[in-house]
């Protein structure tokens, strides 16, 4: 089953000094956080703050092949967590005809945000990203879930990268 999310925000991790997007369900009750590269946050971030660049970056690119292709984005969806790294599908739609295409949770958020369209974590993500948080939290980052599960919308605003 899959659990529709929204993009909450951009930040930096405190610890690791990553950038962390931040998903959130509707009813706010499932947050799941996910670190990715500079780059990569810096293609979400241009996208929320709705930030022309003189040139087409990379997603920008892509979703002006896809338009010119008739192709739409129905959905992307964060599918797996394992050893500690996400997967993402994006679900084409040409023709009638769906496509998956396997591609990094950064890149499809990235390019969720410039067509528009839903994102959703599969439910075993979510189970998974509690188990192995429950896990850290044992070692040694406590602190940090709690700082993590204690933000509001207020610190999920704007982020320089």
């Amino acid at each position: 089953m899959e659990v529709e999310m929204k993009i909450r925000g951009l930040m930096m991790d405190p610890v690791s000094n990553m950038p962390i997007v931040i998903l959130r369900d509707a009813s706010g009750k499932a947050i799941l956080p996910i670190w990715v590269g500079i780059y990569e946050a810096n293609a979400i971030a241009l996208e929320i703050e709705k930030v022309s660049t003189p040139r087409p970056m990379t997603h920008d690119l892509i979703r002006t092949l896809l338009m010119g292709l008739e192709t739409g984005v129905r959905k992307v969806v964060v599918n797996e967590l394992k050893d500690d790294t996400f997967y993402a599908i994006i679900w084409l739609e040409r023709d009638g005809q769906l496509i998956s295409i396997d591609s990094r949770p950064s890149d499809a958020l990235a390019i969720a945000l410039r067509v528009d369209c839903p994102i959703y974590v599969d439910e075993s993500v979510l189970s998974s990203s509690k188990a192995a948080t429950a896990v850290s939290e044992k070692i040694n980052n406590e602190d940090l879930r709690r700082w993590l599960e204690g933000l509001g919308d207020d610190d999920l605003g704007r982020y320089k990268m």
